[in-house]
């Protein structure tokens, strides 16, 4: 187990998940996101899901093809529970993003909050990587990061923050922006936290 992993296990073997910072009691924006895509009820991957009830609240709306990737076993066992019976409805893998290499393409790749994680360039590049890999001709990209003026840090890590036009750096020329925007969650806590949003689709 690397140093991440023990991490993002340990937050959620440790925390009640109801009370960190990035919790939503409903996954509002991302739903949004997803809506502006069109691209209802295909294949789509929730990377660094953990926890939330994304994965839920798609399957109440009759989704099929969902998967959801997470480096945290136990955030996985923790959204398994909620959604019982369902759970086996949901492909769920195990695995540090940066290390990963999807076996299939989606139609939707959703990520809130793990890209700003990624600190060094190499891993950014691996991000990129797997995300050209695993998003087809047409699809989307969804990310979520910390905005300019949001947080410097999250969970005890440092994070990068970006506007919409840096994010379109990173992700390079096979992407186009087609829609973003500015959030400022709250957590359960009562801070806020500025949060840029943007819908990328391939080229």
């Amino acid at each position: 187990m690397t140093q991440r992993d023990a991490h993002w296990n340990a937050v959620y073997e440790t925390k009640d998940p109801s009370k960190v910072s990035w919790y939503q009691p409903r996954p509002d924006t991302s739903l949004r996101a997803i809506a502006l895509t069109g691209a209802e009820n295909q294949p789509l991957i929730d990377v660094g899901g953990g926890a939330s009830d994304l994965a839920k609240v798609l399957l109440e709306r009759g989704w099929k093809d969902l998967t959801v990737l997470d480096i945290s076993e136990a955030a996985h066992a923790v959204a398994a529970e909620r959604l019982g019976r369902q759970s086996t409805q949901v492909t769920r893998i195990v695995a540090n993003i940066t290390d990963w290499t999807p076996p299939r393409r989606y139609a939707v790749w959703h990520d809130r909050a793990v890209f700003h994680f990624l600190i060094d360039a190499a891993d950014r590049a691996a991000y990129v990587a797997a995300l050209n890999a695993g998003v087809e001709s047409g699809g989307y990209a969804i990310l979520a990061t910390f905005a300019p003026d949001g947080p410097d840090k999250c969970s005890g890590l440092p994070v990068r923050r970006y506007s919409c036009e840096q994010l379109a750096v990173e992700m390079g020329p096979g992407f186009e922006l087609r829609h973003h925007w500015q959030e400022m969650h709250k957590t359960p806590g009562g801070a806020e936290q500025s949060f840029t949003w943007a819908v990328f689709q391939r080229l």
